[in-house]
């Protein structure tokens, strides 16, 4: 019995090992120099929800034809200057978004995350952007009702929420090719500069260094 037991306690330990070697694994994020990346434009591409009303109105009608809207967004990084970099799309210089997009009916949040970003950073939206690894969601916000504030939480009064909006940490391979929309800028936000500035980026994407913060990032050179 006592060579049992040595023998699941090595078993255990080794288990052990291994899971933390993994959770390691898959908190560190190598970042690429953001001169690895090709930048290129394309047609323009039509915006919707330019006015409030307007984004009521499509989320009412959404809700009563579908239910629940959801929508996926990408944390893509980069490095500049040594430091971890957001890529946001930009809109009419004022506007900030990071790539992504509503969910179809039926649709995975990654098959769904993949498509939006090949109609936001790709030739067109049926052609992939190779090479993208989808990670985790990082993080939730809600709308509990048909108004423009969402929440990193559900209230518990709340038994149908209007819109869920998750993002997701996707990793960036060495070299990849962007084709943005000539409407858009895709721009590199340093994300010191995020931090709780929710006047310039909104209550979301201000958010993301505080959702990265369990992350390790290792700045990688070509």
């Amino acid at each position: 019995m006592g060579e049992e037991a040595r023998a699941l306690d090595m078993e255990t330990s080794e288990e052990n090992t291994t899971r933390r070697n993994h959770t390691v694994h898959d908190l560190m994020v190598d970042l690429y120099p953001l001169s690895s990346y090709y930048f290129g434009s394309r047609d323009a591409l039509r915006v919707k929800d330019e006015i409030i009303s307007d984004q009521v109105t499509r989320l009412k009608s959404n809700y009563a034809a579908h239910g629940l809207r959801t929508c996926v967004e990408a944390v893509l990084l980069v490095e500049l200057f040594k430091h971890p970099h957001v890529l946001l799309l930009q809109y009419r210089n004022s506007i900030f978004k990071l790539p992504g997009g509503r969910l179809r009916p039926g649709e995975s949040d990654i098959q769904g995350l993949n498509r939006k970003l090949a109609s936001k950073l790709s030739i067109n939206e049926n052609v992939v952007v190779r090479d993208l690894e989808v990670g985790e969601c990082i993080g939730m916000w809600w709308r509990p009702n048909f108004e423009t504030l969402m929440y990193p939480f559900l209230p518990p009064n709340v038994k149908h929420p209007k819109e869920c909006s998750k993002l997701f940490l996707v990793r960036l391979p060495v070299h990849q090719q962007f084709v943005v929309p000539k409407n858009f800028k895709l721009l590199a936000v340093p994300l010191c500069q995020l931090h709780e500035d929710e006047k310039t980026y909104g209550p979301i994407i201000s958010q993301i260094p505080k959702l990265l913060s369990k992350f390790s990032f290792n700045m990688m050179e070509i």
